[in-house]
């Protein structure tokens, strides 16, 4: 097991692990400033597809955290990065929200409506519509390749209360087509590959750092890297007692970790 400082480089979740909703977890901003202070890196990694990075910066920035966007990196950012080392510049179907699309078409990608797609892409689109999820089965009831950005059910928005998220747009496809896409996101090796990818990280010295075990914890696992689960988010402790999924290190929250960096 590496050790918690010989970790190199820190992939952070971000609700539940420096933040819940629109409040900051006490500890995160010195816990952020222990790594800088270091030299050690700190990547933030979303599964949320439905925003880009800007997006991110600009939330952590109200709560008075200063991140450079560039170290900010979403599902959607990872599709594209998969995508263009197997087809680069292709035609792609896409259900996502405007910002989803920007990402694409600043990634290189041509974005159509009409004629047959190089691949299908589900996103977390909150503009999505009955056409489009009609389309997106037709598209792949023809064998167009088909990929999503995350598989989440659904996206938490504070106070209890949620959002169906790009995993119940899949599940919609599937009952209509039977088919299952190609996930990218959380937990499946793919980010990380795109990850590393663009930041030229070695796995060997980074950890993920997270508060949920089927998507953070999942995803180290998957990946080979370091896991760090923190019990500030969704997961309890007796979720994770009684779990088949063990981390590398369980942390109350990033306080704790903090004093062990």
């Amino acid at each position: 097991m590496k050790k918690i400082k010989d970790i190199d480089c820190f992939l952070l979740d971000m609700d539940g692990t420096i933040y819940l909703g629109d409040k900051l977890i006490e500890g995160a901003r010195e816990f952020l400033k222990t790594i800088a202070a270091q030299g050690k890196r700190s990547i933030f990694i979303t599964n949320n597809s439905s925003k880009n990075k800007y997006s991110y910066q600009e939330k952590l920035k109200k709560m008075k955290i200063e991140v450079n966007p560039e170290d900010i990196f979403t599902s959607g950012e990872a599709t594209t990065i998969y995508l263009n080392k197997h087809k680069r510049g292709a035609k792609i179907f896409l259900l996502g929200t405007p910002l989803l699309e920007e990402e694409f078409i600043q990634a290189g990608f041509e974005l159509v409506s009409e004629g047959t797609p190089d691949f299908v892409v589900v996103g977390f689109d909150t503009t999505l519509t009955y056409n489009k999820l009609w389309k997106a089965c037709d598209y792949i009831r023809e064998r167009v390749d088909y990929l999503a950005t995350h598989p989440d059910y659904n996206c938490p928005i504070g106070s209890g209360s949620y959002m169906p998220d790009a995993g119940a747009i899949i599940k919609f496809i599937e009952a209509s087509t039977g088919e299952s896409p190609l996930v990218i996101g959380k937990p499946n090796h793919y980010i990380i590959d795109s990850l590393c990818e663009k930041y030229q990280l070695s796995i060997e010295n980074t950890a993920i750092v997270g508060d949920r075990l089927y998507t953070d914890i999942r995803l180290g696992l998957n990946a080979g890297i370091t896991t760090i689960l923190l019990l500030s988010g969704e997961t309890s402790p007796e979720q994770y007692y009684s779990s088949d999924l063990s981390a590398s290190y369980v942390f109350p929250s990033v306080k704790e970790l903090s004093q062990l960096i």
